[in-house]
């Protein structure tokens, strides 16, 4: 029998998720406005950004956990298996980021794949240093978000993140008032204390549901580290297959016209495209939450909400507000101005597809079935990397437009081929029903 449910109890779930996610981009803004004071702002920028590009990807399995204990933590056991992989993930960053840090490879790395030079190497290493070790808050904060998520205390996510920023924010005022150094390291440490404060705050709400949870419910099927690994990791695979987005639409747009002109118009378009996209990035959390109580609801709840980022971005893209945005918030004008407008347009195809993608991620998530994202993904990859070949040989002029129209047709080869195999599973699944009634 189905629990029903109602848009606001959905609302009241989802906002807080939103909004904390949107503030995420705030605590870049931070790190970026404090290092932009240093002595030699560029250098200490770009020695932090390439440090925090392999931090990036090294903790994508850690905020996995999320989703993987909000999907799975029923009861105390399944919380314990889920803490115990989150172990596994941290000694192996931890060892991973020790490697790189303290060994020969740290600076083979930078150098060969980053291009850090030797006014940079120092800088970045340094940063790295202390980036790493914030995997740990991160995989904390990640662990209990899963159950605060899962007993519907949503609004704990978003007390969490303006924790963190008023934290980043006054230890940024220490140092431009204190006058200390600032350098790229500065940013590290900004950003791990507020990654601490959140995971503090995180842990404390999430120890109290803990308490409140039973031992072992008879339906889980969550009793050890090794029931969560099939679950958990396709996501982590899924996770590595997109991180080698980014990297081929930069270097397939170093083919078009005008390289500056495309790397750049796309990038701030991408910017503005995210800012407007992260606040509905949890729709699949209102699949995992809802779904299963109410399914009606939950397709009602995505009619209503997953056009809303298509709409907004087409708002930008096709009048005077976008301008407003680009021109005050971002500092694009003149001829950049103009290509990332064009390029957010083409965006706006990204910005309807990509919310149904988290959609049926969250079908695949509730029903277990998490190898269905790491084979869409593998196709996201696949037509995104043809898209750029096709449209940089035929439209080389389009310049930022080529890499946001290839990764536009690139989610929405996700999308197809997620819903092909959740359609075919179940079917399946019906067929078998069937056939086990009739025998």
């Amino acid at each position: 029998m189905n629990d029903r449910v109602t848009a606001g109890g959905m609302l009241r779930f989802f906002v807080p998720l939103g909004l904390s996610a949107s503030l995420v981009s705030l605590s870049h803004v931070i790190i970026n406005g404090t290092l932009a004071r240093s002595p030699d702002p560029e250098s200490t920028i770009a020695a932090y950004t390439i440090a925090m590009s392999i931090f990036i990807i090294t903790e994508r399995p850690a905020v996995f956990l999320r989703q993987t204990c909000s999907a799975l933590a029923a009861d105390r056991t399944g919380f314990r298996s889920v803490a115990v992989v989150m172990v596994y993930v941290l000694l192996f960053t931890l060892g991973f980021g020790s490697l790189l840090s303290y060994t020969p490879l740290g600076p083979w790395v930078f150098e060969t794949l980053f291009n850090a030079g030797e006014s940079l190497l120092g800088g970045t290493l340094a940063s790295y240093r202390i980036l790493f070790l914030v995997t740990v808050f991160s995989a904390i904060r990640c662990l209990f978000h899963g159950i605060i998520i899962r007993n519907m205390q949503t609004k704990w996510l978003t007390i969490g993140m303006g924790l963190r920023l008023v934290a980043m924010y006054g230890l940024s005022l220490a140092y431009l008032r204190a006058g200390w150094t600032i350098d790229g390291r500065t940013g590290a440490l900004v950003f791990l204390t507020g990654m601490f404060v959140e995971a503090a705050v995180s842990a404390w709400e999430g120890r109290r549901i803990y308490r409140l949870m039973p031992e072992r419910l008879g339906e889980s099927t969550i009793r050890r580290a090794r029931d969560v690994f099939p679950f958990y990791r396709p996501l982590v695979v899924t996770s590595f297959l997109s991180v080698m987005l980014a990297p081929s639409i930069n270097v397939m747009l170093g083919k078009t016209a005008d390289i500056e002109l495309a790397i750049a118009s796309y990038s701030v378009a991408l910017g503005v495209m995210n800012l407007v996209n992260s606040f509905f990035t949890y729709m699949h959390q209102i699949v995992l939450n809802f779904h299963g109580r109410d399914p009606a609801a939950v397709r009602r709840f995505a009619l209503f909400a997953n056009p809303l980022p298509a709409a907004l971005v087409a708002l930008l893209a096709w009048t005077p507000a976008g301008r407003s945005v680009f021109g005050v918030i971002v500092g694009a004008e003149g001829e950049l101005l103009d290509a990332s407008i064009g390029a957010l347009r083409v965006f706006v195809l990204f910005a309807l597809v990509y919310p149904w993608v988290d959609y049926c991620n969250g079908l695949a998530m509730l029903n277990k079935k998490t190898r269905f994202m790491m084979g869409s993904q593998a196709g996201n990859l696949a037509v995104t990397i043809a898209a750029l070949i096709l449209l940089t040989a035929a439209a080389p002029g389009w310049n930022g437009k080529v890499g946001a129209l290839a990764q536009s047709c690139g989610v929405a080869a996700e999308l197809a081929v997620l819903a092909f195999l959740i359609v075919r599973w179940r079917r399946r699944q019906t067929n078998r029903e069937d056939a086990n009634a009739s025998a």
